[in-house]
């Protein structure tokens, strides 16, 4: 019997000038320029020649992170084979796409309102969000009861939390890391405290584009970020894409959601997912998938 296929997404912040360069001569190339047609971004541009302050700001860098994985899904050919998918944040559109739910043209006009109004909704509120590193889900919890205006943003794993909330709160945080019980605090290179209640804003902007997307009965389940349960129901999702814009994105949940001995294959840029996923659980087969070179993983996926 052959063991489970994982398809897995990364969410923004992994993003370097020209790193789409390397699959610009690529079929899967396509993608991209799909991403960029139904957005009305060049996206194209954006990943090869693209700066980087206009690459990682937020309406552009959610655009380009859903671009650039959906090129290395196409590239990997393992979209007929996987069994489950799931993503981080913003890759949980992507998963959503892989698994037959959203179409891409619908995936990538839904981005293009999510970065706008998260956009719109940090520079309102001015914050963001810093990974505090050597604690745990409890330790998180009561710093942010500690600390007012703290909220956990992500969950990603044993020995890395995020917390966010606005640019003074995170003075604050990361000031009082080993007070607070943490080996230390790392600024995170996002422009506002996503996942969190300040974000509120963005939420009520997204919701109608929600509620008018076409959600359809996929080909595989999707674990969902705000809850680590695997959903099948196209109906559920709008709810909780829009939730997972306020509240914990629990990716140690969603990996904890697993089968026993899958092989779980990132596919996007920078690699992030491998190291979280490897950390959390010691039984799963993890490949990365960023670049063309990487794509000699995938053959002992099968």
């Amino acid at each position: 019997m052959s063991r489970p296929i994982v398809l897995a997404f990364p969410g923004q912040g992994s993003l370097e000038p020209g790193v789409g360069r390397p699959w610009a001569d690529r079929d899967a190339f396509a993608a991209v320029r799909a991403v960029g047609d139904a957005s009305g971004i060049d996206v194209a541009h954006l990943v090869v020649d693209g700066d980087l302050d206009d690459l990682v700001a937020t309406e552009h860098a959610q655009l380009a992170t859903l671009a650039l994985s959906l090129c290395v899904l196409d590239a990997t050919g393992l979209q007929p084979d996987a069994d489950l998918a799931l993503g981080h944040s913003l890759g949980e559109y992507t998963a959503l796409v892989a698994a037959g739910v959203l179409q891409r043209d619908a995936a990538a006009g839904l981005v293009a309102v999510r970065g706008a109004a998260m956009r719109d909704a940090a520079a309102a509120v001015p914050g963001g969000l810093v990974a505090m590193l050597g604690g745990d889900a409890a330790l998180a919890e009561a710093a942010c009861e500690q600390v007012d205006g703290a909220y956990v943003a992500n969950l990603n794993g044993p020995g890395q939390v995020v917390l966010g909330g606005r640019t003074d709160v995170l003075a604050s945080l990361a000031d009082r890391a080993r007070e607070l019980g943490f080996r230390r605090a790392i600024p995170l290179r996002v422009a506002g405290a996503f996942h969190t209640p300040l974000m509120a804003p963005a939420a009520a902007a997204l919701a109608p584009a929600l509620q008018q997307a076409a959600f359809e009965k996929g080909t595989m389940g999707v674990l969902a970020n705000v809850d680590g349960a695997v959903h099948e129901d196209p109906a559920e999702w709008p709810a909780l894409l829009l939730r997972q814009l306020t509240t914990t994105v629990d990716f140690h949940a969603c990996v904890l959601g697993l089968p026993t001995g899958a092989a779980v294959v990132e596919c996007g840029p920078g690699g992030v997912l491998k190291g979280l996923i490897a950390r959390i659980r010691d039984d799963l087969d993890v490949v990365s998938v960023g670049t063309p070179g990487d794509l000699g993983a995938v053959a002992g996926v099968r």
